[in-house]
């Protein structure tokens, strides 16, 4: 496999390697992709936590008939920005 990567990043790489912690670039970037995939799960339940949030604080609206005139796909759209 062959990748690009900018000045910045590849001296971030050799400085890593540099400082004795890794043996090589692979040990790095394999390294960094582990760090992203458990971050992209840490950030999926982030999401799945404000939803339940704000499915409950809906749900306590609707209880006591306090509704707003969006329609559902406003409603999506708004939460996908946010």
């Amino acid at each position: 496999m062959h990748i690009s990567l900018t000045p910045e990043l590849e001296a971030g790489i050799k400085q890593r390697v540099a400082s004795g912690y890794y043996n090589n670039a692979s040990e790095v970037i394999r390294d960094a992709l582990r760090f992203w995939e458990s971050n992209e799960t840490l950030v999926q339940y982030m999401k799945l936590e404000v939803l339940k949030k704000r499915l409950a604080i809906g749900a306590g609206q609707a209880e006591q008939a306090n509704f707003v005139d969006q329609s559902v796909s406003d409603i999506i759209s708004e939460a996908k920005n946010a």
